[in-house]
């Protein structure tokens, strides 16, 4: 951890909304004039979109149905961990980014000057913006651990985006079809390979975070498969962890936020709970006055 190069790493898997954490934290960077250097996790990928499905092939052959983007074969572990170590110490770093879609690839052709960037594949390497206030980083491993490797180390504010695991397929199922045309049956199939990794790898990070935001529907999500919607905030609660190392901090007040969350409640002495259409609000106001401190710290 570094008091001087701080790094903050939001962690969930795919569809269970850490875009959602991503904007409440741009938002507090705007107001606050805070100078972020942003790593993408799925930059940090080992495979290109053509080399992944090359490998799911290859191990179906060979009998493994598992293989998948949640495991330590797809992903450069070593190079998160160098990241967050090497920002840590010296306020710098290197990144790439993953292109999502074609409108990704005109934007980082422009960005790089190249031509022949397209959906699926990385960018160059580059050096991150000089003289950045902190390191951010949103993806799936964010605290991830593999043998030696512990990228959670390395970590000042790590966040939880958890949504019961049920509620987390539908937003997935939803948003392949919607944003990538995949059949329900084929992200079924997704998912079904991913377990193995998602219980070895992702799940246990959510033990090592300092703060969980987990959403939970009040509507019936028994069979994730045939849903025709996707629960909405106002359709929802949103359980708040913490991890009892924050709540002995000066800036976590439970009381206050009670007072500022209309309809909400503790469930626990660790948890609080907030109605889903507020998830926005009680991120902005719980992640504020953290960063405020991060930012101070620097000063000393």
């Amino acid at each position: 951890m570094s008091r001087k190069h701080p790094v903050i790493a939001v962690t969930g898997s795919s569809g269970a909304g850490t875009s959602t954490v991503k904007r409440a934290f741009e938002n507090i960077f705007r107001r606050e004039k805070i100078a972020a250097a942003i790593i993408e996790g799925d930059s940090l990928h080992s495979l290109d979109r053509m080399a992944f499905r090359a490998a799911v092939a290859e191990a179906a052959k060979a009998g493994d149905f598992s293989f998948s983007h949640f495991g330590p074969e797809a992903n450069h572990f070593d190079k998160i961990e160098e990241t967050f170590k090497v920002y840590g110490e010296t306020g710098t770093s290197r990144r790439r980014y993953y292109v999502h879609s074609e409108d990704e690839a005109v934007l980082h052709n422009k960005h790089f000057g190249l031509t022949d960037l397209k959906p699926g594949i990385f960018t160059p390497w580059e050096d991150i913006e000089a003289n950045s206030d902190l390191l951010f980083y949103e993806g799936l491993h964010g605290l991830a651990t593999d043998g030696d490797i512990d990228a959670g180390k390395y970590v000042d504010l790590g966040i939880g985006v958890v949504p019961v695991v049920n509620l987390e397929w539908i937003q997935k199922i939803h948003r392949d079809k919607e944003e990538r045309g995949y059949s329900a049956e084929a992200t079924v199939d997704t998912i079904l390979r991913r377990m193995p990794d998602y219980v070895k790898y992702v799940t246990p990070q959510f033990s090592r975070t300092h703060i969980n935001f987990q959403r939970v529907a009040t509507v019936d999500t028994s069979n994730p498969f045939v849903s025709r919607d996707i629960p909405t905030l106002d359709e929802s609660f949103v359980v708040i962890r913490f991890n009892k190392h924050i709540l002995q901090s000066s800036f976590i007040d439970l009381r206050y936020y009670l007072s500022m969350i209309h309809d909400s409640f503790m469930s626990r002495p660790n948890t609080l709970v907030v109605p889903g259409g507020k998830m926005s609000f009680a991120m902005e106001l719980i992640l504020t006055p953290i960063l405020h401190e991060m930012i101070e710290k620097k000063k000393l």
